[in-house]
């Protein structure tokens, strides 16, 4: 199905993308937007901040390996795996380019689609994601190691199980999902020189209370060539890249906050270079 055909407000489908059948749900008209969910979510996460964002563009929301309506698969839940499922999707959908936005978990993914596939991302948002596993607070990290099948069972007095047993096609699959994402969690990256070398059009949104500690993000600013001087009077000292630090915001809540489509619409709306 095309994008063309699947413009409808709300429509939802699946792709066949590498051996996964990957569920998407399309929002709007327009120049498309890829939205990717953090860990243990779903398209829903997003909240009002969704139709937000539709309302200039079609955002293509996409239910991530094992989360939400995708089924898992037998094949490891990497970054880079997830990340070529989503430019098979932007393929799918007939699109050239998209712009991809991901948080958490899905910002990761949206970070590694625009390092493995630049020609096919237009523009980049990140929103709470470390370049670098030690991007996290040492607590954080400790949390993420606890992570795996015995979370399955304490996790279901959560909100995330109740959306999870709400629309997945096989609830059983629960302890699945948090067993793969305890292993990719855990595991050790640095994207930095990864990143120094992008040359997409990249903005970065954190809470001034995010997970994510904010030296660390003012560094991934500084790969990517933001901060290294002033713009001067015309701005044109002003690099490609933006950083949006919302006050008063958290890991927990920056997803469904109306500050960060505010943040992101007028990115996303200036024309690239």
């Amino acid at each position: 199905m095309s994008g063309n055909e699947n413009s409808t407000s709300g429509a939802g489908g699946y792709a066949r993308v590498n051996g996964i059948d990957l569920y998407y749900q399309v929002h709007g008209e327009g120049e498309p937007l890829i939205l990717l969910h953090g860990g243990i979510g779903a398209i829903e996460m997003f909240g009002e901040v969704l139709p937000m964002l539709a309302e200039g563009r079609q955002v293509i929301g996409v239910d991530l390996q094992a989360h939400g309506r995708t089924v898992d698969i037998d094949r490891p839940m990497t970054f880079e795996a997830m990340a070529d499922d989503v430019v098979a999707l932007i393929k799918h959908l007939d699109f050239e380019k998209a712009d991809v936005m991901g948080y958490s978990l899905g910002g990761g993914v949206a970070l590694r689609t625009a390092i493995q596939h630049p020609e096919s991302v237009r523009k980049l948002v990140l929103v709470s994601t470390p370049f670098s596993r030690d991007g996290w607070y040492p607590e954080v990290r400790a949390g993420m190691e606890q992570m795996g099948p015995q979370a399955a069972e304490p996790m279901k007095q959560t909100p995330m199980y109740e959306l999870y047993s709400a629309i997945a096609p096989r609830v059983e699959d629960w302890p699945v999902l948090l067993t793969k994402l305890g292993e990719i969690l855990e595991q050790d990256y640095d994207w930095s020189d990864e990143v120094a070398a992008t040359e997409t059009p990249t903005m970065l949104v954190v809470g001034d209370a995010d997970s994510v500690r904010t030296s660390h993000a003012v560094e991934f600013f500084g790969l990517l060539g933001g901060g290294k001087r002033d713009a001067g009077w015309d701005g044109s000292g002003m690099s490609a890249a933006r950083l949006a630090i919302l006050p008063g915001t958290t890991h927990y809540d920056i997803f469904a906050s109306s500050a960060l489509a505010d943040a992101v619409v007028p990115f996303l709306d200036t024309p690239g270079p």
